[in-house]
């Protein structure tokens, strides 16, 4: 077996999300958080829910195991039970992102996804991130909008949480005293140095930055064999 890909650290990076949050509702947006939380499911998280989306809680390889009326998944939204990983087109130090415009608001150079759900998921359940392009376009000292909520104007929210972001070069976390971002861990190939340089505000890096976790063996084979056999994570990060 062939060692690890970048892509497959970042899966594993991500699935390590959800480890001891228990019986979750996972909620992960993107190919590779995708594969992450399946991953997770399949081996230190077995109590996590997976859902399709829309009505069912699924299995793994998305065959159907519940029902989830609408207005249950309303109290797990609000309640702190689900866990979302979601993706930024801006998140700056205290982890404000933001998926609605490039811009001005009133006059935004470039319109995209909108507010969405972004408040309600992170004011009230933990919410982590996926980046798959690590830059200084994405990595901002100020959103140009606030759409999910981070930690400088949570104003003590019960459920606000932000265990991690994870990029296509690192994994970074809120754990300084102001809650500002910190970089926790380094993709196998990557410095600090190629990091800041990606990053338009300064991070807290401390001494000795560890590698992100390795896949296990195990792991690699439900990567390559159960969850993702046709790939698909090489097309979100490539190297």
């Amino acid at each position: 077996m062939t060692g690890p890909t970048r892509a497959e650290y970042c899966v594993i990076a991500c699935a390590e999300a959800w480890r001891d949050d228990g019986e979750v509702l996972a909620s992960p947006m993107g190919v590779i958080p995708s594969i992450g939380a399946r991953l997770a499911r399949l081996t230190f998280a077995p109590d996590l829910l997976l859902t399709d989306g829309e009505a069912l809680l699924v299995r793994p390889d998305g065959t159907p195991e519940g029902w989830l009326p609408y207005r249950e998944h309303l109290g797990w939204v609000t309640g702190g039970r689900r866990h979302v990983m979601m993706g930024a087109s801006q998140i700056d130090r205290f982890g404000n992102q933001n998926i609605s415009c490039i811009g001005d608001w009133e006059r935004p150079r470039r319109q995209l996804l909108g507010v969405r759900g972004a408040p309600v998921n992170t004011l009230n359940n933990p919410t982590s991130y996926w980046i798959p392009r690590h830059s200084r376009r994405v990595f901002v000292d100020r959103v140009d909008m606030v759409c999910g909520v981070g930690y400088d104007r949570a104003a003590g929210a019960r459920y606000h949480r932000i265990p991690r972001v994870v990029s296509d070069l690192g994994v970074f976390d809120f754990a300084t005293p102001d809650r500002s971002m910190r970089l926790a861990s380094l993709h196998p190939g990557v410095t600090v140095e190629q990091v800041r340089e990606a990053t338009g505000f300064e991070l807290t890096v401390p001494d000795g930055v560890p590698a992100t976790r390795e896949p296990t063996g195990e792991e690699l084979r439900l990567i390559r064999e159960v969850v993702d056999p046709a790939g698909a994570r090489a097309r979100e990060v490539a190297a």
